[in-house]
């Protein structure tokens, strides 16, 4: 009994990490509470004798109970059918605790949720321990079920694909270009409330002549595009399921992305941000208004 007691006393010092963890990886408060409970359960039966750090195994189990459940909910997205409206719900999507979730979001970015949300299970994990919680890769390889070196491979892979271009700018660029990043991500997969997320309620969308003229209007479905769209819902709705083939870049410097067409850009997005909310979107087809820094953009960024 009295090893018992100790157990769970040593839990519940270290259940604020281990739910930091959780979060970070699962991205809902909903889905980590149950993964603490089944992690616990698990804990409270195993023989701790032969652990020599107990807080890397509690760490351990619960990484590996949360990677399980990652697995779980993408063969359920797999079973979907493909118009299903569920198959591409991101984290950020409201839960059953929408007020604990938008906290979950201030706290590590929006952007960077739905980012997270894009990656392979394992790839996940393996960033979210190494660059969130500093875990040594010999654990993040035990948790993964591979070698450290593959593990480490995971973790530089995950930590391309979300900060892509951005890793030699400033924390704001940075910070700005995940933002962009996750737009075109919540774009491409129709996701409406990560797009409302990124976006400032009086955000606003503008085409110019040559995107009109290429036919911009039938594309977004909307002629009121050279005057421009206004409000986050609007916006989100022009947009959702709309940018499939949008690259991100930098342009003049700052976070954009561009559609290109046999190797030629043909529309530049320049994004205007504050704090971290998007708000505004210019659509960019004169070919003297595209100049020279979109197509260094372009090659730096690729």
């Amino acid at each position: 009994m009295e090893d018992a007691e100790w157990l769970a006393e040593r839990f519940e010092r270290a259940r604020p990490r281990l739910q930091r963890i959780a979060l970070r990886i699962l991205g809902s408060t909903a889905e980590s509470d149950d993964a603490l409970q089944e992690s616990w359960l698990r804990i409270s039966r195993a023989d701790i004798e032969g652990v020599a750090n107990l807080e890397g195994w509690l760490t351990s189990v619960v990484a590996r109970v949360c990677l399980d459940a990652m697995k779980r909910r993408k063969s359920r997205r797999e079973q979907l059918m493909p118009d299903d409206p569920r198959r591409d719900i991101a984290a950020i999507a409201p839960g059953e605790r929408p007020e604990e979730e938008a906290m979950l979001a201030d706290s590590i970015g929006a952007a960077l949720l739905i980012l997270l949300d894009a990656l392979p299970p394992a790839e996940r994990v393996a960033f979210v321990l190494r660059d969130m919680f500093d875990v040594p890769f010999n654990e993040v390889a035990a948790i993964v079920g591979r070698t450290p070196e593959a593990a480490r491979q995971l973790a530089s892979r995950a930590r391309r694909r979300v900060r892509g271009a951005s890793a030699d700018h400033d924390a704001v660029t940075q910070r700005h270009d995940e933002l962009v990043r996750a737009f075109l991500q919540a774009s491409r997969l129709g996701n409406f409330s990560a797009l409302l997320a990124l976006l400032a309620p009086g955000a606003t969308l503008r085409a110019d002549a040559g995107v009109v003229a290429m036919g911009g209007a039938t594309y977004w479905q909307n002629d009121h595009l050279q005057a421009g769209i206004e409000g986050a819902d609007a916006v989100a709705r022009a947009f959702s399921g709309r940018a499939r083939a949008a690259q991100p870049v930098f342009i003049d410097g700052k976070p954009g992305a561009v559609w290109l067409h046999e190797r030629e850009v043909r529309v530049a997005f320049r994004f205007s941000i504050t704090g971290d909310r998007i708000t505004a979107i210019d659509l960019i087809a004169d070919r003297a208004a595209l100049a020279q820094s979109v197509i260094e953009g372009l090659s730096k960024s690729s």
